[in-house]
């Protein structure tokens, strides 16, 4: 396509971010605000409907000189590895605006620029072909997200923002001198394909991997550098959470596997024991401190250190299917974790308590509301046909054919999530108290429906036909394997 189609998504929020500035009231900026996330998510569905997946090439590539005296491009493509998360940053914005129209009633304008802005920031980064553009816009997406927690949170917000900002700074600073480093001695380019394509030597990959390791490692975040998250996702107001949960978390993954694999295969392949171990860490560790919460939102967040485990188990376990099982289960976790943030959001606002205990009966008095939250529940835990099942059983399957001890570590965080879960599930919608007689609860309304839905239709059809979903990132994986271990990798 002639078309700019990925500067059109990229800047289309960020254009729409501009337009708010001169709105006079908050609800043409929430009716304008809507409307940009939706244009943009008709632009991202344009370009998955025209997305050939047939070819591992970059894909409505362009490449302007930006600094051409240092070799600085502002630089776009997708691939099969990118596609996906570029759509779904799209279609969270749009729920995340509409979570966000009565939830937020101060200094609306104000925080429908900083989520656009955000929405524009992380489409750059999924699509920027430049190592110095992917690092500006990197670091550049902590902003919006310090002053939507900073700004809208809860009582502890600063706090939480200030955690969240420091704990993701100092991984960027070893990310920035490791994208020197790689500027130096890959030839002094920051083009991410012809980087991909040196062979570095290997005590320079090693070096370079833990300097990666620690900056992803906190966006993921893995174990022992997570704890900034719980803090984050409780302070944060719903469309903060969905955005932390949906596509934030999924940066520190897509770094390994967009710079960590194809440039430094050698140190990712003699390290991949060290993090198939973390990631079995992560697993467990995050499913029994989920299993120990009464706060929901707590205990979704903790869920989330518990699956982004089992993402970077799959992308270490470094064959076929582990690897299409992480990309696929970041897709999944984004759809149903930011589902499940926006209904922790929606009750919070009838209630005004994330107590667990507190919601005794609620099938009684939002029967839709109990059972759509029953849908994402079972998607969380991988229930045979919802999203996550597909996703978790090919990570599984590339887990064990990895190393049989962490694949089993797996299994047994699987159980932990059905265990937290379930009795989530148990004590929020069943029991014979009914939260009506506490708090004036009504079910979901026409808006609310309109942000649930599209969630609910891709637990479904991921969960009952991931074909199409499988097919945009195959062939791409299969080109990442060959660089990494020079062959399609095996099952």
């Amino acid at each position: 396509m002639e078309l700019p189609l990925l500067s059109l998504i990229v800047l289309t929020p960020a254009a729409g971010a501009a337009i708010l500035a001169l709105l006079p009231s908050d609800d043409a900026v929430r009716r304008v605000a809507l409307g940009v996330t939706l244009i943009d998510l008709a632009l991202s569905i344009v370009m998955l409907a025209n997305f050939d997946t047939t070819t591992h090439a970059m894909q409505f590539t362009e490449i302007r000189p930006w600094v051409p005296s240092l070799g600085i491009n502002y630089a776009l493509g997708v691939d099969g590895i990118s596609a996906l998360f570029v759509f779904l940053t799209a279609l969270l914005g749009s729920v995340s605006v509409l979570a966000s129209w009565v939830a937020i009633d101060r200094k609306v304008k104000e925080f429908m620029i900083n989520l656009l802005a955000m929405q524009a920031l992380m489409l750059g980064v999924f699509s920027a072909l430049d190592l110095f553009l992917f690092y500006v816009l990197w670091e550049a997406m902590l902003i919006p997200m310090y002053l939507i927690i900073g700004i809208w949170g809860g009582e502890g917000r600063v706090y939480a923002a200030f955690k969240f900002f420091l704990y993701t700074l100092a991984g960027s600073l070893l990310f920035l001198i490791g994208v020197i480093v790689l500027y130096f001695e890959g030839g002094e380019t920051f083009d991410i394909l012809a980087l991909t394509a040196r062979d570095l030597p290997f005590g320079v990959q090693s070096w370079l991997f833990f300097a990666f390791l620690i900056a992803f490692a906190v966006k993921v975040p893995m174990v022992p550098v997570h704890t900034w998250l719980p803090d984050a996702h409780v302070q944060a107001p719903t469309a903060g959470s969905i955005i932390l949960a949906g596509v934030l978390l999924k940066m520190g993954a897509y770094g390994f596997l967009r710079f960590s694999l194809p440039m430094l295969p050698e140190a990712s392949v003699y390290y991949s024991t060290l993090m198939l171990a973390l990631s079995a860490l992560a697993i467990v560790y995050g499913g029994l401190l989920a299993l120990a919460q009464d706060d929901l939102k707590k205990l979704v967040a903790y869920s989330s250190i518990s699956h982004m485990g089992f993402v970077t188990l799959g992308i270490f376990s470094l064959n076929l299917h582990g690897l299409e099982g992480s990309i696929l289960q970041m897709f999944n976790h984004g759809v149903t974790t930011g589902a499940l943030f926006l209904f922790v959001g929606l009750i919070y606002e009838r209630t005004h308590t994330r107590s667990i205990a507190a919601y005794g009966g609620l099938m009684k008095a939002a029967p839709i509301y109990t059972a759509f939250l029953a849908l994402f529940t079972l998607s969380s835990m991988a229930l045979p046909g919802t999203n996550s099942f597909i996703g978790e059983l090919l990570v599984l399957s590339g887990g064990f054919a990895a190393n049989p001890a962490f694949g089993a570590a797996a299994v047994l965080g699987a159980v932990l999530s059905a265990a937290y879960l379930l009795g989530m599930y148990g004590k929020v919608a069943l029991g014979q108290a009914s939260v009506g007689d506490r708090y004036a609860i009504h079910d979901v309304n026409a808006r609310e429906m309109v942000a649930i839905l599209p969630l609910a239709v891709f637990v479904l059809w991921v969960g009952l036909y991931p074909k199409p979903f499988l097919e945009i990132i195959d062939v791409s994986v299969k080109h990442l394997l060959v660089q990494v271990h020079g062959t399609g990798g095996g099952p």
